[in-house]
């Protein structure tokens, strides 16, 4: 790929494996809003951009050259070859062959371990439009705001200062505490989410599970889609009923080292066919 800036941001050639509605808004992400014209806005890592996929050139407006290189790179995880781990999972089951080449164009974005944390909380006994609600309100009353209207996701260090009357406004209910709690805990160092990325899986996972509120599927959440373990394989509602119906007799272990990106896959095919499921 070959990144160049042009008037009002950069121009990234030669993007592959990359479909920005199966991406952005497959329930990974809860910061971006689709425009008419199927462009998408948002904002990561402190900076509100706007992006538009023309074949394989990535438009990212309101962005440096040096800011691909540091923050937008990563995030849309290029340095991983996603055409090349799709032909080697689509081989352990025909369901997966089929949804992989369902929706080829999803990929595992690196978003701010902090940032998934709270989000995969919120989206606890939650829909994905009432998640982008509270993520929204959540971000407006305690986030910094980069520019009119836009803000970042608040820190840990700012939340940790309020409690979970302070919250009452994001209209979230029995997760202001969890919040509060996620907070405290990151800013004060009991829970190490830098450490996550290495620490044996169990244990990362273990760790994340400190916090009161985090599950097994919250943490998993957490490890797959904020500290990138693409081995975490997330099970909700629609996952248990996808294994069930789809895999039966199979679990995460079957899916191999990328069982995440497969599970995104399974989750957004199993979404796009209820039929399946009647």
């Amino acid at each position: 790929m070959v990144c160049n800036e042009i008037t009002g941001g950069i121009k990234v050639s030669g993007v592959t494996d990359l479909d920005l509605a199966q991406t952005l808004d497959c329930g990974q992400s809860f910061r971006w809003t689709e425009l008419s014209d199927n462009s998408f806005e948002g904002v990561a890592y402190g900076k509100f951009v706007t992006i538009k996929l023309e074949g394989t050139d990535l438009y990212i407006y309101n962005a440096t050259k040096s800011e691909y290189e540091t923050i937008w790179f990563n995030y849309f995880d290029f340095g991983l070859n996603y055409g090349k781990i799709r032909e080697e999972i689509r081989k352990i089951h025909p369901v997966l062959n089929e949804a992989a080449e369902y929706a080829p164009g999803i990929r595992i974005l690196r978003q701010e371990p902090y940032e998934a944390l709270c989000t995969f909380i919120i989206s606890q006994n939650n829909n994905i439009k009432r998640i982008k609600g509270i993520v929204r309100r959540l971000c407006e009353n305690f986030g910094k705001e980069i520019e009119k209207g836009r803000y970042a996701f608040p820190t840990a260090e700012k939340m940790a200062q309020l409690n979970a009357d302070d919250l009452a406004p994001l209209r979230a209910g029995f997760r202001d505490r969890y919040l509060i709690d996620a907070a405290k805990k990151v800013a004060y160092g009991e829970v190490d989410l830098e450490k996550c990325r290495t620490l044996e899986y169990e244990q990362a996972r273990k760790e994340l599970m400190k916090i009161t509120g985090v599950g097994i599927k919250v943490a998993d959440c957490t490890l797959l889609f904020g500290l990138h373990r693409v081995e975490a394989f997330p099970v909700d509602v629609w996952m248990k009923r996808a294994m069930e119906i789809l895999f039966p007799g199979m679990s995460a272990n079957d899916f191999g080292e990328f069982a995440g990106i497969a599970q995104q896959y399974i989750f957004h095919y199993s979404r796009m066919h209820p039929e399946l499921f009647i």
